[in-house]
């Protein structure tokens, strides 16, 4: 009874915006597909590569996607990554005033000695480099503690060329975005490492609250805001080790 149902006279007369998908390893329904996108009328007709009949099984993104458009006008794509990670920005302290004494050749040359050093460093506490800027260092940490004890490492490290450095940390949910780290957690750890003074480690409270019991001793620095993030936020300088 299926196979005697004829409708083909009937496609002229739909009205209604309509989408016609199929798979173009799919012979039998392919065909049938191209006649419904060519008798009715405005039909969207589109071929996606592929044999799987049944729209929830296989590459259900592709579908999924020209439905969207087709109903909104838009398809929004993948949704970037989320990770939580604690973030740390570092950067030389009076490095304008430094460049100028030195001259850029010999400026140029410190920074890939700074960065050398720096990165000689950050692989020993499981630190993912995101970056550089400037004279500045992106990196990101699985656990805050390790995030605090790299930068007292690296500014120890960096000493030794005649370089002072200002570190911030904080940890918060970051997207990942074709390999780099963005959102408002970074936003909020980069005004953190501006409000640091010259050899400081300065954390977010979150950061200290996750890191309780660690042994990691800190110094209120009292609430500041921070450009662009809501709400004041509660600072603390980490203190060495040697220094607690």
């Amino acid at each position: 009874m299926v196979f005697e149902i004829d409708v083909r006279h009937l496609l002229s007369a739909i009205g209604v915006p309509t989408l016609v998908v199929y798979r173009t390893a799919d012979v039998m329904h392919a065909a049938g597909s191209r006649y419904l996108g060519a008798h009715i009328p405005g039909a969207k007709v589109v071929e996606l590569q592929g044999s799987d009949y049944f729209p929830y099984l296989g590459d259900q993104d592709a579908i999924l996607d020209e439905i969207e458009e087709f109903l909104t006008g838009e398809r929004q794509g993948p949704q970037p990554d989320r990770i939580l990670a604690t973030i740390l920005f570092t950067d030389i302290v009076g490095s304008t005033d430094r460049a100028v004494a030195l001259g850029d050749h010999r400026w140029r040359d410190l920074l890939e000695t700074f960065y050398g050093v720096v990165r000689r460093e950050l692989p020993r506490f499981r630190c993912v480099e995101m970056g550089t800027a400037g004279d500045g260092v992106l990196a990101t940490f699985d656990g805050p503690a390790r995030g605090i004890r790299c930068a007292h490492k690296v500014a120890e490290a960096v000493a030794s060329l005649g370089v002072n450095v200002r570190t911030g940390l904080h940890t918060g949910e970051c997207e990942i975005i074709d390999g780099n780290v963005g959102g408002i957690a970074v936003h909020t750890a980069a005004r953190v490492a501006a409000l640091a003074d010259s050899g400081e480690v300065l954390v977010s409270h979150t950061v200290k609250d996750l890191v309780a019991g660690s042994g990691i001793h800190f110094e209120s620095r009292g609430k500041h805001a921070l450009k662009g993030v809501p709400g004041e936020w509660p600072l603390f300088a980490a203190i060495p080790q040697r220094a607690a």
